[in-house]
Order: structure tokens, then sequence, then C-alpha cells
């Protein structure tokens, strides 16, 4: 994992914030299954983080909590990027050794990097990876090359630790992918707005970065063009961060929004936006 795409200059994903159906269960997955600490615990939000002072995940129980819907706009996964390869070999080999190989799990090879797919308990995707080093990546065009072929499990499997020791302090939010209602609005959002590149598309999909990364934020309408946006005590995405390195780059940003026809609305410590399909984004300073 390299720091220079999630540090100053780079706008990128700080934070997302989740509704789950019962707060303990999801603690309890996020804590011993998967490795994060608890930065804090209320009555009905628990902030999970790495390394024990920045929050990475917070997970919420809403009143009249309502299961997952299906084919709505929302998330569709946030991507937890751990520093290496051997540290995703050893959380593989944390998974089949704590699920006696019985969950359901997805696993890719992206060219740019190398991911494992599951679900929480209420079916929040969560994709788990570490990137290939940047001087690995295939650009023509400003296109970055990614795909998605089949993992070499046995491989990384050879690399790993005996022990899941838990989140490393270096991990990050690497991306959020969404389910959007329409790819023209969205890309004159995510593009003339909040100003990131299309660095690739697949057929239905935008993936869009800032500063020269594969891809900070996913987009893809395969949930059907005109998707409706999720009842808000619903599980799924209450809200993610995109974190900009100073203030004159934010409000840059702003003016570029307001261009581009999307509210902005100013709150405690900051901004806060909806991308055409109902999407919650704050914009907070690095």
């Amino acid at each position: 994992m390299e720091k220079k795409f999630f540090e100053k200059p780079t706008i990128y994903v700080g934070e997302v914030n989740i509704n789950v159906t019962n707060l303990e269960r999801s603690v309890t997955f996020y804590k011993d299954f998967m490795g994060f600490k608890v930065l804090s615990q209320e009555e009905s939000k628990a902030v999970m983080t790495a390394d024990g002072k920045t929050p990475i995940l917070t997970l919420k129980q809403p009143e009249n909590v309502l299961p997952k819907a299906e084919r709505t706009t929302g998330l569709y996964h946030f991507a937890i990027l751990l520093p290496s390869r051997k540290d995703l070999a050893t959380f593989l080999k944390h998974i089949i050794q704590a699920t006696n190989g019985q969950m359901r799990l997805g696993a890719s090879d992206h060219y740019v990097s190398e991911a494992l797919y599951f679900d929480d308990p209420d079916g929040n995707g969560i994709e788990v990876a570490h990137d290939r080093d940047s001087s690995e990546w295939n650009w023509s065009d400003n296109q970055v090359s990614m795909a998605t072929e089949a993992l070499d499990g046995d491989g990384l499997l050879a690399e790993a630790e005996d022990n899941w020791k838990g989140m490393p302090e270096d991990t990050v939010m690497g991306h959020i992918h969404l389910h959007v209602a329409n790819l023209e609005s969205t890309r004159k959002f995510y593009v003339d707005g909040l100003g990131f590149d299309v660095v690739t598309e697949y057929p239905g999909a935008l993936f869009t970065s800032h500063n020269g990364y594969h891809h900070h934020i996913g987009l893809n309408v395969w949930n059907g063009t005109g998707a409706p946006k999720p009842a808000q005590n619903s599980v799924g995405l209450n809200w993610f961060t995109l974190n900009f390195p100073d203030e004159e780059t934010r409000k840059s940003t702003i003016e570029k929004l307001n261009a581009a026809g999307a509210s902005v609305k100013a709150e405690k410590d900051h901004y806060a936006t909806e991308d055409p399909s109902g999407n919650t984004i704050l914009l907070k300073l690095n």
C-alpha cells in the first residue's frame, strides 16, 4: 500500500458509516472476526478503528431498522486495504480456519490488486485487499488496466504468517463502490463536481480516482438503471467521508458541485452533499 494515495494532496475516502440490525452482533463480527478495535461505543453506535485513533468504519443501529433492501442504490461494498500481500495472506488463512472453510467467499486478481469478498452478518458488502505496487499498474491514455481474474489462492496462502493479529495499524479504507441509478448524471457529479478522474470503465460501471490511484470510488448501475434509494433506516450505507487536503481545495470543490447542480450543506465540522442517486458524502479536512 502506497500512502501517497491516502494522504495530502490526494482526495480520498476516509470513513464509511453503515446501518446494521444488531449492533452487538456486528461489533463482535468486526472486532473478533475482522480484527478492528472499538474506538468508541454508545447504545446504538460503535466506531471501529485499525490504529486506535482514526475512525475507519462506524456501525449504527437505527430505530425500527429494516433488513437490506434489494435492487436499490447505495452500498455495493467498501474496501479495507491492508498494507501488504502477507497481511492479506494471513487474513485469508484466518478466514479459512475461523469458519472451517464454510464462509461464502469471493476472490479476485484485479491486476492492480488482489481481493477477497464477503458480506457482514447483515449483507453489507466487504472487500479486503492489498495493492500491487503502482509501478506494476499498466496505464494507457489515462486509463488503468483492471480486470477480474481468478486469484492464486495457493500462492497467496504460501505467504501467510501463523496467526492473524488483527488489522494492521496502517490499514485504510481503500475505496467505496456504490450502486447508482444513472451513469451519466453520476459521471457529471463525480467528475465535474467532485473533480475525480474516470480511470477505467466496465459495462455499466465507472471507476474514479484522484491523483493517479486505480480507484477511490466505484459506481455501477448493476441493480438497474433508475434503481430507487433505500429507506433511511434500512441496512446499508448512511454516508462516507472524502478527506480533503486543505480548505482551499474543499472550497473549490464545493463551487464546482454547486455549478454542477448539487446541493451542499454546511454542518458543524464538515460539508454534506448527495450524489444524484441519494448517496450521502461528507466533505472533511484531512
